[in-house]
Parts: structure tokens; sequence; C-alpha cells
């Protein structure tokens, strides 16, 4: 049973300069009992990175400023902070894209537009999963 999973009290951040994806995101992530902080931008979630410590991190890869592969960087190269699952999000599916995440140290890759079920599966499988291997 799926459904009975709870997701409660896991701190999620969502970074992408779309509103929409922003939005969309944290409503899903909220009906689900997650907590949830959006940021704009890499410069932006980089202080709310430090400030929450969320147990997962979705990322754009396009952004202006600071990109969602130097942010992934940044995170990772962090000791603090580079055992939380980044996941990239982009609206392209290619091989490049997965590589180059998979290069700053990302642990997942999605394809926007995403479903509920993809992120709560990304949750599990990133965060509770290991929670209960742990």
């Amino acid at each position: 049973m799926a459904n009975e999973i709870s997701y409660k009290g896991i701190k999620v951040v969502v970074i992408d300069d779309s509103k929409v994806i922003r939005r969309t995101a944290e409503t899903l992530l909220k009906k689900a009992g997650c907590e949830v902080i959006t940021a704009i931008d890499g410069f932006e979630s980089l202080s709310k990175v430090m400030e929450y410590q969320p147990n997962i991190i979705f990322v754009d890869i396009m952004m202006p400023r600071l990109d969602g592969y130097q942010t992934c960087a940044l995170i990772k190269n962090n000791p603090i902070f580079k055992k939380i699952p980044v996941v990239m999000l982009s609206s392209k599916d290619g091989l490049f894209e997965r590589a180059r995440g998979r290069i700053v140290g990302a642990e997942h890759y999605m394809t926007k537009p995403f479903t509920r079920e993809e992120l709560l599966n990304t949750i599990k499988a990133y965060v509770l999963d290991t929670k209960t291997n742990a």
C-alpha cells in the first residue's frame, strides 16, 4: 500500500525560476505531508539550504545567475550538505544533461512536467528508503 507511506516532517527545498513549477511542487508535496521551502535561483537557495537543512533538494537546471549544475556542485562540495540527495529538474530529457548532473553529484534526474507520483517516489527512494536502511 503505497498510500500508507508517511512523508510527514520530510524537509524539501524546491529551486526553480518558474513560479508554476515551484507552486506545483510545493502544493503536491505539502499535501503529502512534507515541509517545503522554495527558492527562485541557486543564490537564494544556498542560504535556505544552510538554514533549513533539508532531507532532499529538487533543483532546476536552467536558471539565471547560478544554474542547477553550479548549485548542485556547491551543495555537494560542502561537507555539511554533501549527503543531501539532489534531484535535477529539466524539461530536456537528454543524455548530456543526465551525465552532467551525475558529474556534479546529483543523485537523480527528473523531466518536467513531473507527476505527484514521480516526486513522492523520488523522496521515497532517496530519503525514506535510506532512513530505514541506515
